[in-house]
């Protein structure tokens, strides 16, 4: 099972490790691709910080994130398990997780971001500030910059097992599964389900849709699911408690959809 997860806007700091070695990173057919968009983001980080911030999508307050684009080469490296926060990675809790399902964890998630492509959380990178959104004035939308090298390197990454697509819209636009591996592949929604005046509603959650998957999440790696297929995803994930309700894809080389409806958000 190979489990697509979107980044953390907020990050850890990067700490007194040993530098980023580009070489070490997993998937090397992203390589190329990652060498020229680091190079030009520390350059326009580096020569023209009011620039940077206006492309970066910044605050005033978040100037200060510009500095740790400046030292990317030179700033401590951690796992990107470690350097990823915010709810979903909360929720998720690599550090609480048994040995185990840590070393799940090391060959089934795949983090997507704007700068690196995509890492595995055993990755040592620097905190960085560079969201998939961004258009860097040299090399265009990420999201477009990333989707001839995700192409070429994803399909292998996933092998011949189940897709558990958990990313937000902007990350999924860096690659779409196609063919096979789509019809292997389920992206999950989760909804919020109360009764108003005795009639039940459903309405799509936001920051508890985070949390949510951090936690589907999580429950798969400790329960040691192999899941190998979207229908048996299905059954395992309500084998561990959860309402899920799936629809098969309408033709051939599309994925399954998935809701997972929850009645308190938290």
């Amino acid at each position: 099972m190979l489990v697509l997860l979107p980044p953390s806007e907020g990050k850890a700091d990067s700490g007194r490790g040993a530098p980023l070695k580009p070489e070490s990173l997993s998937l090397p057919g992203l390589a190329e691709a990652r060498a020229a968009l680091l190079d030009e983001l520390v350059e326009l980080c580096v020569t023209d910080e009011d620039r940077a911030r206006e492309v970066l999508g910044l605050s005033e307050g978040l100037r200060g994130e510009i500095a740790k684009n400046t030292e990317l080469r030179t700033a401590g490296a951690r796992p990107a398990g470690d350097i990823y926060t915010g709810v979903l990675y909360d929720a998720l809790g690599l550090a609480s997780l048994d040995a185990a399902a840590k070393r799940r964890a090391a060959k089934s998630l795949l983090v997507f971001s704007g700068l690196w492509g995509a890492v595995r959380i055993n990755d040592r990178i620097p905190s960085y500030r560079c969201s998939m959104g961004v258009k860097l004035p040299g090399l265009g939308a990420l999201g477009a910059y990333w989707r001839g090298p995700m192409a070429e390197a994803l399909p292998e990454a996933a092998g011949d097992g189940l897709v558990l697509d958990l990313r937000s819209s902007a990350y999924a636009s860096a690659w779409k599964p196609k063919g096979e591996v789509a019809e292997r592949t389920a992206t999950v929604r989760v909804l919020h389900s109360q009764l108003v005046d005795g009639v039940e509603k459903r309405s799509v959650v936001s920051h508890f849709n985070k949390a949510t998957k951090g936690r589907l999440v999580r429950d798969l790696l400790l329960a040691g699911a192999k899941p190998a297929a979207p229908g048996e995803l299905v059954t395992a994930l309500r084998d561990l408690g959860y309402m899920v309700e799936a629809e098969a894809p309408a033709r051939a080389g599309r994925a399954w959809a998935l809701d997972v409806v929850v009645t308190e958000i938290h």
